[in-house]
């Protein structure tokens, strides 16, 4: 596996992230919410307890790409991770389907680029390693409106993982077999907000990116 003993892991995005975690520092017992986040850290404790790895979360629900340029710098660089997960995206599109009449809400896919291609400049250096993950819909028709824009933007996503040498990870593509053989509803009532089963498909398909070993005792 990639992390090393000792390491601080921080995940940052929205409410996917954020899943009533504790504040102002989403970190320690009872403080990593209920989400992908607290799931990882339970897989990392239980299967690597001699490495000590240390989980932060500074999810916070509703956020944009613009809300994590705004206080990134308190809450990534000056927490000074080993490790850092960005999963953002959901809201910069969902804008344009909850909200079409604001469109001073809507994050346009040239905007989301380049404040995730800022932010992610500002930070490379400084990290041993980094995780980028796409925002997903759980809407299998590819051709649903907000699905096929969602896409574009988890396109966006990989695009700067390749470019910056971060480790991609495509939620939407984890979430097909589920969505194969479930009705979306099942794993979100809203096709957004994940049931604990949606967590868990974002938590493998996180630490399988980083070379977690499925089958050590």
């Amino acid at each position: 596996m990639l992390l090393e003993k000792g390491q601080r892991l921080l995940f940052i995005g929205d409410s996917i992230t954020d899943c009533d975690r504790a504040r102002p520092h989403g970190e320690g017992r009872f403080a990593l919410g209920n989400g992908y986040v607290a799931l990882v850290e339970a897989f990392l404790q239980s299967s690597y307890p001699e490495l000590c790895i240390r989980v932060v979360n500074k999810g916070i629900s509703g956020n944009t790409v613009r809300d994590l340029k705004a206080r990134w710098q308190e809450d990534v660089l000056d927490e000074r991770p080993d490790w850092l997960s960005v999963m953002i995206g959901i809201n910069d599109v969902w804008r344009y389907f909850d909200t079409p009449h604001m469109p001073e809400r809507h994050v346009p896919i040239d905007e989301y680029e380049a404040t995730l291609r800022e932010l992610v400049g500002r930070t490379r250096d400084r990290l041993k390693g980094l995780v980028l993950m796409t925002p997903f819909y759980l809407e299998p028709d590819e051709n649903e409106p907000m699905r096929a824009r969602m896409d574009l933007y988890g396109r966006v996503v990989g695009k700067i993982a390749s470019e910056t040498g971060a480790i991609f990870v495509d939620t939407q593509a984890a979430f097909k077999r589920t969505l194969d053989a479930l009705y979306p509803s099942v794993l979100a009532w809203d096709r957004v907000h994940p049931t604990l089963a949606g967590h868990m498909v974002l938590a493998r398909a996180f630490l399988t990116a980083i070379g977690f070993d499925w089958n050590r005792q």
